[in-house]
């Protein structure tokens, strides 16, 4: 694996886990009853960005770490996606 697929592998993962960490433990304006005036009630009412991203990017260090090892040692591969044997007639590139 090259290291620019190792950042995309990094990058796409971080974006996955930000929109998944994003509603946990929300709580908008209209939850708190102070609805900001030109702002919808279900507009974040305390959205600390520097704590999410900080959260996100740990648990992307973990998952990242568990998808490089499981790509280095073998466990997923390219071939393993082919379920219509395209890639039958093609030299195989495996040790």
């Amino acid at each position: 694996m090259s290291i620019t697929s190792a950042i995309v592998l990094f990058a796409v993962t971080w974006f996955l886990v930000m929109f998944l960490v994003l509603p946990v433990r929300l709580r908008t304006q209209g939850d708190e009853g102070e609805i900001v005036e030109g702002t919808h009630a279900g507009a974040p009412a305390d959205f600390r960005l520097g704590r999410t991203m900080l959260i996100v990017t740990a648990i992307t260090v973990v998952l990242w770490a568990l998808e490089m090892w499981a790509i280095l040692s073998g466990l997923i591969t390219v071939r393993g996606f082919d379920w219509y044997g395209f890639m039958d007639d093609m030299p195989s590139t495996d040790p």
